[in-house]
């Protein structure tokens, strides 16, 4: 029995409505309106493709810009308010002009390719942003949108402080010699699990946390033999709340591939936004943070001082085998230098 079935899914993660508007499309020019733009010659209307990249204009301070957002962009919560384009990778052209942007700001990885050929070649600008699953990832994601919007110097101060939060994150983990295998599951269809591999947010997340991804051998996003499953013996399962159809915990760990795995004996599930854990933006360094402390508990350096005292029903040094993480960061009673947002360690 082969120990990959299925087929390599896009490597996105949030999934969204697409929305089917019908409206006229703006002149095609012969050339790419795009091409070689890095700068919005008038940026007071741009729209947003992207939940990283609209978090990034609000971080910066320019959401004036903004004329509307895509469906995976639902932070912070002032975005909800801007009219829905549709999800980044179902995109229509005409739900995108729909708005009259004067800009279009596009994550890579946006679509479908056929939408996004016509919209770069109507007369708007279009930039398309990076995505890379790693610290300089996300510091040229903000350089990028910050120097579109004319708005350089906000972004490289923007970038300088999260630069110091994602090492400040990825440094609490620094001294812990037996890491976490963690098995992210996207979904569960028929009984099978579906799970990333390299080159996803999932693997980039679970590294910057200082765990393993517990699946090799494959990029994106897989569905998994029962026999894959056990032999990946995972610590941990790692899923996004609030997105795709929900999958109870007795439903995942009734999965006899999954009850037979370490994670599966111990009922270790991690439960985090899906924008907020995969997003790969301002908020990274806190989702880094959650996802550490959820699997090392007290292990990790800024959290020694854990205790019953500020997490009632948790018994000191230990965790809850289930542990869910809402998406917003809440700041704690001490020092935030020294916390980091944290939830579950100084709050």
């Amino acid at each position: 029995m082969g120990l990959l079935t299925g087929l390599t899914v896009v490597r996105g993660s949030m999934l969204g409505p697409m929305l089917g508007l019908s409206l006229a499309f703006g002149a095609p020019q012969p050339a790419n309106a795009g091409d070689g733009v890095s700068v919005f010659a008038d940026p007071t209307r741009i729209a947003s493709i992207g939940g990283s990249i609209t978090e990034i204009v609000y971080a910066l301070g320019e959401e004036k810009h903004l004329v509307a957002r895509d469906s995976t962009s639902r932070y912070p919560k002032a975005a909800l308010d801007l009219p829905d384009v549709g999800y980044m990778r179902q995109l229509s052209p005409e739900g995108v002009l729909s708005v009259n942007p004067s800009g279009m700001l596009a994550l890579h990885g946006s679509g479908p390719k056929e939408a996004l050929d016509v919209l770069k070649k109507t007369s708007i600008p279009f930039i398309e942003v990076p995505d890379r699953y790693d610290r300089e990832g996300i510091l040229e994601k903000v350089r990028v949108v910050g120097k579109a919007l004319g708005a350089d110097a906000k972004a490289e101060a923007l970038a300088r402080e999260i630069d110091a939060k994602l090492q400040t994150a990825e440094k609490q983990t620094a001294s812990i010699k037996k890491r976490k295998r963690v098995l992210f599951v996207l979904s569960m269809q028929g009984g099978k699990i579906m799970a990333a591999g390299s080159d996803t947010a999932a693997n980039g997340i679970i590294k910057l946390a200082g765990g393993v991804n517990a699946i090799e051998g494959f990029s994106g996003y897989k569905q998994l033999s029962d026999e894959a499953v056990v032999t990946a013996r995972p610590d941990a399962i790692l899923m996004m709340s609030n997105a795709g159809p929900p999958v109870s915990d007795d439903e995942l760990f009734g999965n006899a591939s999954i009850a037979s795995t370490p994670a599966g004996t111990a009922r270790k599930l991690i439960r985090i936004d899906g924008g907020y854990l995969l997003g790969f933006g301002p908020r990274t360094a806190d989702a880094v943070h959650d996802l550490a402390a959820a699997l090392y508990g007290t292990q990790i350096t800024d959290c020694a001082a854990w205790s019953t005292s500020r997490s009632p029903g948790r018994r000191r040094g230990r965790w809850p085998a289930t542990v869910t993480v809402p998406g917003a960061p809440v700041w704690s009673s001490r020092s935030p230098a020294s916390c980091l947002r944290q939830r579950y360690c100084c709050r």
